[in-house]
């Protein structure tokens, strides 16, 4: 047998973002019915280089499909200026849960991005309002992109406001938009009024202000992935329903764990996890309800999910290069 290496081209040709919004609904399903095995994140900090990796292994059984993967990924913030680098890389290993051949070594990196989005989207269709159609988004690096491709799928979105110090990330997230919907750069407030607003920061001490969300914004938290970051005002987050993708990577490293780990929001403040939502054990937006955060961490069911979509459309359209990875001789 031999294993498919699918490169960056091969995940962003296969990778289809609709199919990937699809299975990782269902893998936050699957995961609510307790249809997952994912042991905690694992981190190895590296002080020295400014960085550090996490490896995310998990098993996915979403019913009609069951798979399991390793993730093996970083995060070094200096490798654009210093290294020409993006500032996360990963190689994920896509297995056959019933005999553990290794079915494909993929590119984690394109992966990791399409499935953020898609966790986003998935968070919005059920929490944002149902007419929604202003996007804000507060920084303007690749996530942005997909955050806008994502949400677009779910959302008739029309008008996005672009709030980022950097001018020239905002122009060159006009021009790439600017023929498809209404791309205009503003300031953080500008784009905390929207219908529904993505943060994609990794700052410390929050940037975006209680009073400067509309009525009914909908937030995608998605900036916090450590522990010590942390995008929002705690008045927000206290006012919310507030859902996350799993208790124990938000309380450590979402955009809850600074509020959480000083005692400021406690059990009483947590609506629930999105998997519950989605599989129908808690309701989503209900007519009353204000604001609405999601605090995304990222989660390896979602890296298996967007695997599964990746092989197996490669396989059916003959994308990847097959190669001998391990030996399979039994004698």
């Amino acid at each position: 047998m031999q294993t498919l290496l699918l490169g960056s081209d091969d995940v962003t040709e296969h990778a289809d973002l609709r199919a990937v919004i699809d299975a990782v609904e269902s893998a936050f399903a699957a995961d609510a019915r307790g249809d997952t095995i994912m042991p905690a994140k694992s981190y190895i900090d590296l002080p020295q280089y400014n960085g550090d990796f996490r490896s995310m292994p998990a098993y996915v059984n979403a019913g009609e499909w069951d798979a399991a993967a390793v993730k093996w990924v970083n995060v070094h913030p200096d490798n654009p200026t210093d290294h020409d680098l993006p500032t996360v890389l990963g190689t994920l290993i896509y297995s056959d849960p019933e005999t553990a051949f290794p079915l494909a070594v993929m590119d984690g990196t394109v992966l990791t991005r399409l499935r953020t989005g898609a966790a986003a989207a998935v968070a919005t269709d059920h929490l944002a309002i149902e007419d929604a159609r202003s996007l804000g988004l507060v920084g303007a690096g690749t996530q942005a992109y997909t955050q806008l491709e994502a949400i677009a799928a779910v959302r008739d979105i029309e008008e996005v406001v672009v709030a980022d110090r950097d001018e020239a990330k905002q122009r060159a997230f006009g021009e790439r938009f600017g023929d498809r919907f209404d791309v205009r750069p503003g300031s953080i407030e500008d784009a905390a009024a929207c219908d529904v607003l993505s943060t994609i920061t990794p700052v410390e001490s929050p940037i975006v202000e209680r009073e400067w969300l509309g009525e009914r914004t909908h937030v995608n938290a998605i900036g916090a992935d450590a522990a010590g970051k942390h995008e929002h005002d705690d008045r927000t987050l206290l006012d919310a329903k507030l859902v996350i993708d799993d208790y124990e990577q938000c309380t450590h490293s979402g955009e809850i764990n600074v509020p959480w780990s000083e005692g400021t929001l406690t059990e009483d403040d947590l609506y629930g996890e999105l998997g519950s939502v989605v599989a129908g054990d808690l309701a989503g937006r209900e007519p009353d309800d204000g604001i609405t955060l999601f605090d995304s961490t990222g989660l390896a069911i979602q890296d298996v999910a967007a695997a599964h979509v990746t092989y197996e459309r490669a396989t059916e359209g003959g994308g990847g290069t097959p190669f001998s990875l391990v030996g399979t001789e039994t004698t």
